[in-house]
């Protein structure tokens, strides 16, 4: 199978995790609510609404590249159950169902939301289908009728990460013989499933050679690459959300840890700190894929960036934020954009999340993007 390097079809197929999210929502405006507060017994909190969205990689980055004007075709897979047929209504009306299955071997993916204002969000997941998952979900024959292939939520694809993750390996090798571009995203296991239990260094170091650009968040990449380091400062940072109390150098070391294995492109997302990136030879990624960046100013960077500023006024939910911010940051790479300006639109675009109460209906489309960054 040859990949249409020259002429591709599609920009990407985003692929993996897919479900439905279940939200209460909150006040716009309202304070934030510390973590002990949240789940102290007996405590009643007032919520607004209910809200039914899709969740997960492939409707959350899938749908909001698709708004930011690429061609993008999604792969996942539901149940032939309510929520499965919750999930197909809502892709048709976007015109993005043509890549998703529906199967009986298992249900449907759902995850109860729990994202207050000032607080990152805290899920109860089903996954449903996705635990099921293999490389021969994948349609091969699409992906390589495409420049970027970007995949979500192994941690949570138990047929991926098992045996050390040789699946998940023989997954993105397959992809990386097409001459597409590989993107890879986590999600933070349960520490006490047996996911969390996993040796993710292991798994991590036979899967990234594989992968071109990696966009963890800091507690998923320090949680596989560091567990020890993950608990100490996770007591640490007791009520306060950890991302507080992580040190810049060790996010740092962490990113240039990912490079070493081949990796060309990290993106640690920090939550309210914005995100950290780091890159190695574009120009090899540049003569393997399809991509067009320009070398000289992506090549053997490090970049902090800062998060746009959100008006707390109109916040709604944080479900999604880093999903769309991989968005953001996947279409400026693909639209062969300097780094700054790469960077710029993964922050407009995670900050932009905050504003809707699903993943993607707060988001601005890439006109009116492009139009704030050059402000």
């Amino acid at each position: 199978m040859k990949s249409l390097k020259n002429n591709p079809r599609l920009d990407a197929v985003v692929a993996g995790y897919l479900g439905v999210d279940i939200a209460p929502g909150f006040p716009a405006g309202r304070p934030a609510i510390p973590a002990a507060e949240l789940f102290r017994p007996g405590k009643l909190i007032e919520t607004a609404g209910l809200t039914f969205s899709l969740g997960g990689v492939v409707a959350n980055t899938g749908l909001a590249m698709k708004r930011f004007g690429q061609r993008v075709e999604l792969m996942g897979c539901v149940g032939c159950d309510s929520l499965g047929d919750i999930v197909l209504a809502e892709l048709k009306r976007h015109q993005a169902a043509r890549g998703i299955r529906k199967s009986r071997r298992a249900g449907t993916a759902y995850g109860i939301v729990v994202a207050p204002p000032g607080m990152d969000r805290i899920f109860f997941e089903d996954p449903g289908y996705n635990a099921v998952f293999t490389a021969k979900d994948i349609d091969f024959k699409t992906v390589a009728q495409s420049r970027l292939f970007h995949f979500g939520y192994p941690p949570l694809m138990q047929k991926l990460w098992a045996a050390d993750g040789a699946e998940l390996r023989q997954l993105f090798q397959q992809v990386r013989r097409l001459g597409v571009a590989t993107s890879l995203d986590l999600t933070l296991p349960d520490s006490a499933s047996p996911a969390g239990k996993a040796n993710w260094r292991k798994i991590l170091a036979g899967t990234l050679p594989f992968v071109d650009i990696f966009v963890p968040s800091i507690e998923e990449i320090l949680f596989m690459l560091e567990p020890e380091q993950y608990t100490r400062i996770l007591a640490q940072a007791a009520d306060r959300d950890m991302v507080e109390v992580i040190p810049q150098e060790l996010c740092e070391s962490l990113a240039a840890r990912v490079l070493a294995t081949g990796v060309k492109v990290v993106m640690i997302k920090a939550g309210h700190r914005g995100a950290y990136i780091q890159t190695g030879d574009i120009a090899k990624l540049n003569s393997t894929t399809a991509l067009k960046l320009p070398a000289a100013n992506w090549s053997q960077r490090k970049l902090w960036v800062q998060p746009f500023p959100a008006d707390p006024r109109r916040i709604q939910n944080a479900c999604g934020a880093g999903d769309c911010a991989i968005a953001g940051f996947l279409t400026a790479v693909l639209q062969g954009v300097e780094i700054e300006k790469a960077a710029q639109y993964a922050m407009l675009a995670g900050r932009d999340n905050l504003y809707g109460r699903d993943a993607f209906s707060g988001l601005s489309d890439w006109k009116e993007m492009t139009r704030l960054i050059g402000r």
